[in-house]
């Protein structure tokens, strides 16, 4: 059985490819990597085919995470089913998820921030507009939330 995850921002080069690589990071030292798939994608196609925002990449570069070969997407309907948790980085595309899930797939969506341990954050703050420190926070949460997924993906498949 493999368990699938799907990261969902707005354009799919910021915080969902950030949380896609550190995810796959962490599964990967967890030996989870033959159970678990990862994937990150937009609620809107603005970036489709781009890499991740060289600012991105470069905070990420700097923990040791290498972005460079992710590519921008846009959710996919079919993405609804064939995901088992749908993660989204804050309130409006987790609104926007909904919307497009049929009411069977609804519980399937969450915020990803729901698996942090250190933030009481609800949402990871989109840093594409700001100034460059957003993205060392966005790391921040995201670390912080893929080791609470990591450890409840870890329970669901009995290797805790």
């Amino acid at each position: 059985m493999t368990f699938r995850v799907l990261l969902v921002c707005m354009g799919n080069i910021c915080r969902s490819p950030t949380a896609e690589g550190v995810l796959r990071h962490f599964i990967k030292i967890n030996n989870l990597g033959d159970k678990v798939e990862v994937d990150s994608a937009g609620t809107h196609g603005y970036h489709v085919g781009e890499a991740p925002d060289s600012r991105t990449q470069r905070a990420a570069a700097v923990r040791g995470y290498n972005l460079s070969q992710l590519r921008a997407r846009k959710v996919a309907r079919q993405d609804l089913d064939y995901f088992d948790l749908i993660l989204a980085m804050d309130k409006s595309n987790f609104d926007n998820l909904q919307r497009m899930a049929a009411p069977e797939q609804q519980e399937r969506i969450k915020l990803f921030m729901e698996y942090a341990r250190n933030f009481d954050d609800d949402e990871v703050p989109d840093p594409y507009y700001g100034l460059g420190h957003g993205f060392d926070l966005v790391l921040d949460m995201v670390e912080d939330a893929s080791l609470g997924l990591v450890d409840e993906i870890k329970q669901k498949l009995g290797r805790a």
